[in-house]
C-alpha cells in the first residue's frame, strides 16, 4: 500500500517540474547591445532554461505594448510564462517570481543598467539595486541587492 502514495508524489512532482521546464523565454533586444547577450547566458547558464532571443531596433515600441513603466525600463524585456521580465532580474528572482506567482503582478524589473548585476559585471565593482514587481496596483520591492 505504501507504493501506491509514493509512486503519486512521484508523478505529481515529474509533471510540476515539466511544467516548469516548459515555460517559453523569449527576450527582445536592441541588436547593438551587448550586455543582453551576457544577460541572456546567465538566465540559460542559471536557470537551465532555453532564451530564444528576438533582435529588434524598435525597443521601446516592444516596452510600449507591455505596459512596463517608463522608469523601469532597462535595455532587453523577456515574456516568461505571462509575465514581463526587465533588464538585468538576476536568474533566482524569475524562478521566485514563477514559484509564487504573486497576485497583481505583471512582472519584475531591475531599471537602468546596474554595474554588479547579470550582464553588467565588471571586476570587483557593484551598484546596489533593487529589483521591483510592478503590476496594475502599483509596485514594490521583490529584491535588494547591496
Amino acid at each position: 500500500m505504501t507504493r501506491r502514495p509514493i509512486a503519486a508524489m512521484l508523478l505529481f512532482l515529474a509533471a510540476c517540474s515539466s511544467a516548469a521546464q516548459a515555460a517559453t523565454y523569449e527576450m527582445f533586444r536592441d541588436p547593438y547591445c551587448g550586455c543582453c547577450g551576457l544577460w541572456a547566458d546567465h538566465v540559460r547558464d542559471e536557470s537551465e532554461v532555453a532564451v530564444k532571443e528576438t533582435v529588434t531596433e524598435d525597443m521601446a515600441r516592444i516596452k510600449q505594448e507591455h505596459r512596463i513603466p517608463q522608469d523601469l525600463w532597462g535595455c532587453h524585456t523577456m515574456i516568461v510564462d505571462g509575465y514581463i521580465i526587465e533588464g538585468h532580474v538576476p536568474a533566482e528572482q524569475i524562478e521566485r517570481l514563477l514559484a509564487e506567482r504573486p497576485e497583481g503582478v505583471r512582472g519584475i524589473a531591475v531599471a537602468g543598467m546596474p554595474i554588479g548585476s547579470p550582464g553588467m559585471e565588471m571586476g570587483e565593482r557593484k551598484q546596489p539595486y533593487q529589483v521591483i514587481a510592478f503590476g496594475d496596483e502599483g509596485r514594490f520591492v521583490f529584491a535588494s541587492y547591496d
